[in-house]
């Protein structure tokens, strides 16, 4: 049986891996792709949305 292949979500290169937990870059196919990814999140570009209640603060809800 052959080893799974995945596409890379950054540069769209398939790649093949031996298993999730020896592949230290999953889901993408190099350390390079990896830290373009978190490149972007520490940049914004992606975020987690939710409502506004839950972005403040102890302090902001005393505020209120």
């Amino acid at each position: 049986m052959g080893m799974p292949t995945t596409i890379c979500p950054i540069c769209g290169k398939e790649f093949r891996y031996k298993s999730i937990a020896a592949s230290m870059n999953f889901p993408f196919c190099s350390r390079r792709c990896k830290l373009i990814d978190l490149g972007k999140w520490l940049e914004g570009e992606y975020v987690v949305p939710g409502s506004d209640e839950e972005d403040k603060t102890d302090e902001d809800k005393e505020n209120e």
